[in-house]
């Protein structure tokens, strides 16, 4: 910390007002000749480097300033270092006879001449200010005087500056529009010895969106329908904002029909009508159905059909388990290995190829999840009673594994955070319980991708 110091003769030298040195017995000296003159060496005061003092402007030129701080010579301050703002003119910042603080900076120069800056004297002073709000994370104020390369310069008393990347939460606009604005920012990092302070107005609006966010999900409840803009697309889902909440639909969510990716569905800046799914309080997001607002083609389609009837249709996709024969344009139904034939089958792929056309029964409509099951057995031979409908089985099997999957992933990640480093590290695949976990894991992924299973 630097040691201020009181310079200047303001009017005739008094003794005992400013300087506590000068007397009745030094206040004169006697010169060279004989003569008793002023003591002016007594009313010098002493000073280093990096000291800061005051004194009074005593002459103003283009581009500097002349002030009396008490010395030999008057001390020059040039217009560089009037301010932090660049370009300023000495005349519209300063008037004869005000009283400033100035850091010296040269004792003499080249020219003999006493260097001083009134920008590094406020620095300074702004430092301590600037330090103390930052410990203890409070908020400053300050006006946008330039722009950058990667950001904005505020007056804070010191040059702070703000990433471009730190102004909004949203994509900021041209910098060059923000000159004169004035913000009131958090600082986020301080460093004295590089005279450095980055600031974050993006924290402040995210603070302040935070709380209000919170009193905007109070007001929301699953199964509402809201407004909302599409504000990104991404290979999962869209993201939308509803009402400054951020939500995201699910590519499963956004329409009754397979989507191959968001965007053949919607695009940015689009204005949509969302339902709410789940609200995540902690986390301040919403689990968004787009879909749900809008008529399901498949519920008209199904209208037109019901268990027992026989129909046409075309096989569209072979699996392991069955068929998937499609009676409609998304209309597709589930012919289980067990409903295709009345003896016992190896390979669906034995009994049908794809685009065969074929004639089924319907035996089970799930409205629920939008299925089918059909049988070619029953059709052939319709006499014979069914053990288990296909529809059935294939809701057991399915049931069954992921039931057992979803035991076993729990266990799972129950073992995870409770075991230590070098358990973690051992190969799981030495394991047999593992390789039977890991078959019916790829067992279920196998069958939902193919049966197209949410």
């Amino acid at each position: 910390m630097h040691k201020f110091k009181i310079g200047g003769i303001f009017g005739t030298m008094t003794k005992n007002i400013i300087y506590n040195q000068l007397t009745d017995e030094n206040c004169m000296i006697q010169n060279e000749k004989g003569e008793m003159i002023p003591n002016y060496d007594i009313t010098l005061i002493n000073f280093d480097e990096g000291d800061i003092l005051k004194g009074k402007v005593v002459k103003i030129d283009k581009d500097e300033v002349l002030v009396d701080v008490g010395f030999k010579s008057e001390g020059v301050i040039p217009a560089s270092e009037l301010s932090i703002r660049n370009s300023v003119k000495p005349d519209e910042f300063l008037k004869l006879d005000d009283l400033v603080e100035i850091m010296v900076l040269q004792k003499e120069d080249q020219d003999g001449r006493l260097i001083l800056s009134k920008k590094r004297a406020e620095i300074e002073k702004s430092f301590d200010k600037i330090e103390k709000i930052y410990q203890n994370d409070e908020i400053v104020e300050g006006q946008v005087i330039e722009f950058v390369k990667g950001g904005l310069i505020l007056d804070i008393g010191l040059r702070g500056f703000l990433p471009a990347s730190l102004i909004d939460i949203k994509k900021t606009k041209d910098l060059s529009s923000y000159i004169g604005e004035k913000y009131t920012c958090k600082i986020i990092e301080v460093d004295r010895n590089r005279n450095n302070v980055v600031l974050s107005r993006k924290a402040i609006i995210e603070d302040e969106r935070k709380e209000q966010r919170k009193e905007i999900l109070e007001n929301i409840e699953i199964g509402q329908v809201r407004d909302g803009i599409i504000t990104s697309i991404a290979d999962f889902g869209a993201f939308v904002d509803v009402d400054g909440i951020d939500g995201l639909i699910h590519i499963s969510e956004l329409s009754w029909n397979h989507v191959k990716h968001p965007s053949e569905v919607v695009k940015v800046g689009q204005e949509v009508n969302v339902e709410i799914l789940d609200i995540d309080f902690e986390k301040q997001r919403l689990s968004l159905g787009l879909k749900q607002t809008q008529k399901d083609p498949w519920v008209d389609k199904i209208k037109s059909y019901k268990i027992g009837d026989i129909v046409q249709g075309k096989v569209t996709r072979i699996v392991k388990f069955g068929l998937f024969v499609q009676i409609q344009e998304d209309m597709e139904g589930l012919v289980h290995i067990s409903e295709l034939s009345t003896e016992p089958i190896k390979r669906p792929s034995d009994v049908a190829k794809i685009g065969d056309e074929i004639i089924v029964k319907i035996i089970d409509i799930d409205f629920e999840k939008r299925r089918m099951a059909f049988s070619i057995r029953q059709v052939t031979n319709p006499d014979t009673p069914s053990e288990e409908s296909d529809s059935k089985q294939q809701k057991k099997d399915l049931s069954d594994i992921e039931t057992e999957q979803k035991q076993q992933d729990e266990k799972e990640e129950i073992k995870e955070e409770a075991a230590p480093e070098d358990e973690k590290a051992e190969n799981p695949d030495d394991n047999p319980e593992h390789e039977r976990e890991k078959a019916i894991k790829e067992i279920l992924k196998q069958m939902k991708d193919e049966a197209n299973l949410e």
